[in-house]
């Protein structure tokens, strides 16, 4: 019997208070089952960069790459967060440096319609024994954020049935690295069932202890390095998979060190520091979080808005909004403690008519969604907090819905800015169902707010 171990880590978010551990048992695992003369294979399967940490932020991911590189990885793939978190520009130079391959079979040029020149579709290993191990990675499908960003993202059922059965000719063993999601990953086993093993992430699932799906063996860790995945592997002398199993570690369980306490310190520091020798602007005056305040930080992000967005109105809640901007000098880093989401502005025009009907969706969830705990889709705060327009009013005695202080045109069209966070919640559908939206690439919402704060509070 030849037995493959697959090791898998995904969803790390840049949360690298747990690196360390991750790493140290990255390495001394492989060393082990490499020193009993097995092949091991290491994988990460996306969004391990998530600009919220300062250091992934001031590094524009660099420094995540070099933490990748530290466990030199047979193979890695990507998540949305690289996928719509960065520019195109940054997205083409994130892995300049790495160590490892990058595999993506599901993402292609806007323009050339050619597969980018960092990742390639699959990789095939060949063991000791001569066992050939496919490799296929593909991610999660979201046109609207990256088509805007100049990609052409592939639903991925387009290319894998024929990508799957070219290499099963080629291959004993056939892996899929999926940032898909449960759901994809499980439609995928029932459809195909020559995949041997799929790695899955994206959705934050964890199996720990594996799941069978169909005859294929599903393994999942987790998220933000909680856990770490292995699949064992078990082939006969005709390198036939036998047998499969599958288990996730704890982090927590693992040993800690004296010095990684002071090794993630200086991750936060260093990137504290690099964002703060970018400077930004000279405030004359505090910028509150207080929405009854002189000078309401939202009120300038919504101005901020508008002037990206190249509109007269703009929609925001302050939930969006984590710290203030003291008065005197303005920088990157607390601009990133205010703003840390990576969210894009969008600007959608609706009839006045679907405008009117917007407006009363927000303000019938306005008193729910004031103290609702926000999770996910982008949103790195902690409540949604209250709804903020800017060029919009609504009369709540005659139930009217106001433009520039003007009634609606039903017919008319009109045009606002907001954040994509607002169409991607379920609270106002109108906009997706009804809107024509454009995203405005590449900033996120705080680079909209710093380059509004250089041009009216300039340094000199």
């Amino acid at each position: 019997m030849e037995k493959i171990t697959l090791i898998h880590t995904n969803d790390l978010h840049s949360h690298l208070e747990n690196w360390p551990k991750i790493r140290r048992y990255l390495n001394q695992r492989k060393q082990e089952i490499e020193d009993r003369g097995q092949t091991v294979i290491t994988v990460d399967l996306g969004d391990f960069v998530d600009r919220w940490h300062p250091l992934t932020e001031a590094t524009n991911g660099q420094a995540n790459i070099q933490l990748m590189n530290q466990v030199n990885y047979d193979a890695a793939t990507i998540g949305n967060n690289e996928g719509t978190g960065n520019s195109k520009r940054d997205l083409d130079h994130l892995y300049d440096e790495a160590n490892f391959d990058v595999l993506l079979a599901n993402l292609y040029d806007k323009t050339t319609l050619q597969m980018p020149a960092w990742c390639k579709p699959y990789k095939i290993i060949t063991t000791a024994a001569g066992t050939k191990i496919g490799l296929i990675a593909m991610t999660a499908a979201f046109p609207l954020t990256y088509a805007p960003n100049g990609w052409d993202i592939r639903e991925p059922m387009e290319i894998l049935p024929s990508l799957c059965l070219r290499l099963k000719k080629e291959v004993d063993v056939l892996v899929l690295m999926s940032h898909l999601g449960v759901v994809d990953d499980l439609d995928i086993a029932q459809q195909l069932p020559d995949i041997d093993v799929i790695l899955g992430s994206h959705t934050h699932h964890l199996f720990a202890k594996g799941r069978l799906e169909n005859g294929v063996q599903l393994a999942a860790a987790g998220r933000f390095g909680e856990h770490i995945g292995e699949v064992a592997l078990l082939l006969d002398d005709q390198h036939h998979v036998v047998e499969t199993k599958a288990h996730t570690i704890a982090t927590a369980s693992l040993m800690v060190f004296p010095e990684d306490e002071e090794e993630v310190a200086n991750f936060l520091a260093t990137g504290h520091h690099l964002l703060q020798e970018q400077k930004v602007a000279r405030l004359p005056h505090d910028l509150s979080l207080d929405l009854e305040a002189e000078f309401p930080l939202i009120q300038t992000a919504l101005e901020a808005a508008k002037v990206r967005g190249k509109t007269a109105a703009a929609i925001l809640s302050n939930g969006l909004f984590l710290a203030p901007l003291p008065a005197g000098i303005v920088d990157q880093d607390m601009l990133h403690e205010s703003l840390p989401h990576p969210m894009h502005l969008i600007r959608v025009t609706l009839t006045g008519e679907d405008l009117e009907r917007m407006v009363l969706e927000m303000e019938k969830n306005r008193g729910f969604l004031r103290r609702f705990p926000m999770v996910g889709m982008g949103f790195r705060g902690k409540i949604f907090g209250e709804i903020v327009y800017s060029g919009i009013t609504y009369d709540d005695v005659n139930h009217q819905v106001l433009w520039l202080d003007k009634p609606v045109d039903p017919k008319a069209d009109y045009t606002f800015t907001t954040v994509d966070h607002f169409m991607f919640v379920p609270f106002f559908p109108t906009i997706e169902l009804k809107g024509h939206h454009e995203f405005l690439f590449p900033e996120f919402i705080r680079s909209v707010v710093a380059s509004y704060l250089h041009s009216h509070y300039p340094l000199t």
